[in-house]
């Protein structure tokens, strides 16, 4: 009633008068309302608008004695890399996209062993291994023993996105990846002096090379993590060898609830421990950070007699690397223009 005497006109033509204003004053408020949202809405949604890269160039028995040229080819590859990723992601392209576009970067450069300067078997031969998985549906896809297909990684997600299968294996995947427009090419095109030297060299002392494998992590701005792993295997294989990179949980996972993992060493030991479905495991069900996760899991890699080391990155976009030999190529950048890049421990 107080409100009626005080506030509400009594004649028709102040109401209506009264109305309008009042109706204005609601549409400004609402307005403001939504900008206000709008504006608010990155730092009440967390890291919605962060993102977050990791690569890795493999790791192993890496000597600080490498010569500086090497190592600033090193350098400057994994800078390249990580400007990839970060040149999608700033846009709000997807992590799924950053993570396969940085690892057909590596495929493409003779430095590393995927792709083109890949290790050869003991009979000579590149087989070719990749996977790829997407932290936001649990979708993966991968390829193993491919021999004529230039970018491995690029046929794993067709397996993910274009077959109801999960991995696909020699030539039958090379069937599978011409199908689906994928460039092939001869095997010879993976075939680098460097690597041929090395081959024959160590052939004769019959010595493994087990580093260089590549892989990719990644958060977008949606939230959503990806990873990916592509390799040459490991040097001198024999009998149609496969290691971790393409077997999801043991060489790449990723879920958004816990993180994305790429994995790079002694295959054998990855797949028997699960390693990168382990770090994630770990972080679900013992509900520890990331970085504890992954100390974890390389310890226990190193009690079996293990080596090698995994990128990894969580939801909310902390980067982790850890390894147990002497060195791992690796490298991350974050939004905020924080970057990093190693060799050596």
């Amino acid at each position: 009633m107080l409100f009626q005497q005080t506030l509400w006109p009594k004649t028709s033509k102040y109401r209506k008068i009264f109305c309008v204003l009042l109706c204005k004053d609601i549409f400004v408020m609402r307005y403001l309302i939504c900008i206000h949202f709008i504006l608010l809405f990155p730092l009440l949604s967390g890291n919605a608008q962060n993102y977050t890269l990791v690569v890795h160039g493999g790791a192993g028995p890496i000597s600080k004695v490498m010569p500086a040229e090497i190592q600033q080819q090193y350098i400057e590859t994994l800078d390249s890399a990580l400007a990839i990723g970060a040149a999608i992601l700033e846009k709000g392209g997807t992590a799924i996209d950053a993570v396969e576009n940085v690892i057909v970067y590596f495929e493409n450069c003779p430095l590393y062993n995927a792709g083109k300067g890949a290790v050869f078997t003991w009979e000579g031969k590149n087989e070719l291994d990749a996977s790829i998985m997407d932290g936001s549906n649990l979708m993966a896809g991968a390829v193993a023993g491919v021999t004529r297909i230039k970018n491995p990684i690029r046929a794993a997600r067709k397996v993910m996105e274009a077959s109801p299968h999960v991995m696909l294996a020699g030539e039958s995947a090379n069937l599978f990846a011409g199908e689906q427009g994928l460039e092939l090419v001869e095997n010879t095109y993976f075939k680098t002096d460097k690597r041929w030297e090395s081959f024959e060299r160590q052939k004769s002392m019959f010595v493994k090379d087990k580093k260089g494998t590549v892989g990719c992590v990644a958060l977008d701005k949606s939230g959503n993590l990806a990873a990916g792993t592509s390799t040459g295997g490991m040097h001198l294989k024999r009998w149609g060898r496969i290691g971790d990179s393409p077997i999801i949980g043991a060489g790449t996972y990723a879920d958004n609830k816990t993180c994305a993992v790429s994995c790079t060493g002694h295959g054998e030991y990855f797949i028997r421990l699960c390693v990168a479905r382990d770090i994630a495991a770990r972080m679900e069900y013992k509900q520890i950070p990331l970085e504890d996760a992954a100390t974890e899991t390389i310890d226990k890699l190193t009690e079996i007699g293990g080596f090698g080391g995994i990128i990894a990155v969580d939801a909310d976009g902390n980067p982790v690397m850890r390894f147990n030999t002497t060195g791992m190529f690796r490298g991350y950048v974050k939004s905020n223009g924080e970057k990093f890049i190693g060799m050596f421990e």
